[in-house]
């Protein structure tokens, strides 16, 4: 179904029940969205920026737009109705953290959000499988956005041509967008319109095949993510129905599988959900949402390939009550791997070897409840979680020697049951 040219936002009744949040109503779903850009400061806030430079101390943020997403219905493991609005825009402090709502944008389930490389346009993905009349499909909304304010303004929709579309990124021409359609078992290119940066109805469809031996969980594929790797040669999508990443290259809007290598591999079972390269390309490492796990694999840049070097638990060993993974960031450093456990109530810290292996750092607690989703700013010094259990984004300091995480004021209130926090717009 083509995309309307006026943006229609599908009503609550236009979805239909069979999502994530029916399937599988012990998983939970929170993933705060912020999207980050700088912020124009005022007069006084320019002195006081100067007068803090002069002080500068290297670890200071610069003040940006956060974007976050929320659930408007019920999220995946709720069972209180949202009164949330859509996506909720943020100017961010970088001094101290605080944030400042600035916009709510009306749209339904935007459950992730991703931002361009000049950071001129936001598309954000409504989870849900009926989207503007049309059925079996998602949807994704493109807004320009305003450099000096930090608002949004809607450009046009598009369906997903899949349903629950869980996860999307742009290429690095900025010329197509990929989605990962969680129900849909299947990954999706749109075309992004160079005159305005809007969405097309040229999609095209690339489905995946398989189960795992979790029939509750794997009875078919579930992509969860798509991503590019550090250069930009190579694409992998996490699939947690196959327990596989598929590997392709982009080729004028096609992907095409990896002819080295078409899918790596976790162990059965594990459910891979997202993923996160190391700054030097050398390693990658992959999160085991049902096992609450980190799978370690040296990556050969070359070719698109895995080697297997480590699978490690997210979670304390004395812990024994029900968790499970969501996201995972390797720190712009490289020095530590973060991870978020939903029902631990944790982000992990691991520290990185030299050789790609991981150790356990220590676990972070305070003022987290079921996080989803996480963002690391680019500066390196602040980590921002989506709290989906407090309706809440928790702002934390991260220890440059240490790679620990200190709570930066209280948590701010961020819609209902945020599901995506973290991607960031860069400077």
């Amino acid at each position: 179904m083509a995309p309307a040219d006026e943006p229609r936002q599908p009503a609550a009744s236009d979805e239909l029940r069979l999502t994530r949040r029916s399937l599988f109503p012990l998983v939970g779903a929170a993933a705060l969205a912020p999207l980050v850009v700088p912020a124009v400061a005022s007069a006084q806030e320019t002195v006081e920026q100067a007068e803090a430079e002069q002080q500068d101390d290297g670890r200071r943020a610069p003040s940006r737009f956060v974007y976050v997403g929320t659930y408007t219905s019920t999220a995946p493991g709720g069972v209180v109705p949202s009164t949330s609005v859509g996506v909720y825009a943020f100017k961010m402090n970088g001094r101290n953290g605080a944030l400042t709502q600035i916009q709510a944008v009306p749209l339904v389930d935007p459950s992730w959000v991703t931002i361009d490389a000049p950071t001129t346009h936001l598309y954000a993905t409504s989870e849900v499988t009926t989207f503007n009349g049309a059925a079996n499909t998602g949807g994704v909304t493109a807004y320009s956005v305003n450099p000096i304010t930090g608002m949004l303004t809607s450009i046009n929709n598009a369906t997903t041509r899949g349903s629950i579309p869980a996860h999307s990124t742009i290429d690095p021409t900025g010329k197509f967008l990929l989605i990962a359609n969680y129900i849909g078992a299947n990954f999706v290119v749109i075309p992004i319109r160079a005159a305005d940066g809007g969405l097309t109805n040229d999609a095209t469809v690339f489905p995946v095949t398989g189960k795992g031996p979790n029939t509750a969980r794997q009875e078919a594929p579930h992509p969860h993510e798509i991503l590019f790797d550090p250069a930009g040669k190579f694409v992998f999508g996490p699939d947690l129905g196959t327990d596989k990443v598929w590997s392709w290259t982009l080729d004028a809007g096609a992907l095409v599988a990896n002819p080295n290598l078409a899918a790596d591999q976790v162990a059965s079972g594990s459910g891979p959900r997202h993923m996160s390269f190391h700054p030097s390309g050398k390693f990658v490492y992959v999160i085991d949402e049902m096992v609450s796990s980190v799978t370690a694999f040296r990556y050969d840049a070359a070719v698109g390939t895995f080697t297997w070097i480590q699978t490690i638990s997210t979670l304390p060993d004395n812990f024994t009550g029900e968790s499970s993974t969501a996201e995972i960031i390797v720190h712009p450093s490289g020095k530590w791997v973060y991870g978020s456990n939903r029902g631990h109530n944790s982000i992990v810290i691991f520290r990185v070897a030299d050789d790609g292996r991981l150790s356990i750092g220590g676990h972070e607690r305070r003022n987290i409840d079921k996080p989803r989703h996480f963002s690391i700013d680019p500066s390196g010094t602040l980590l921002l979680v989506a709290n989906q259990g407090s309706d809440s984004v928790t702002v934390f300091d991260i220890d440059q020697g240490s790679g620990a995480l200190t709570p930066k004021g209280k948590p701010v209130p961020a819609g209902k049951q945020p599901s995506f926090v973290g991607t960031i717009l860069l400077p």
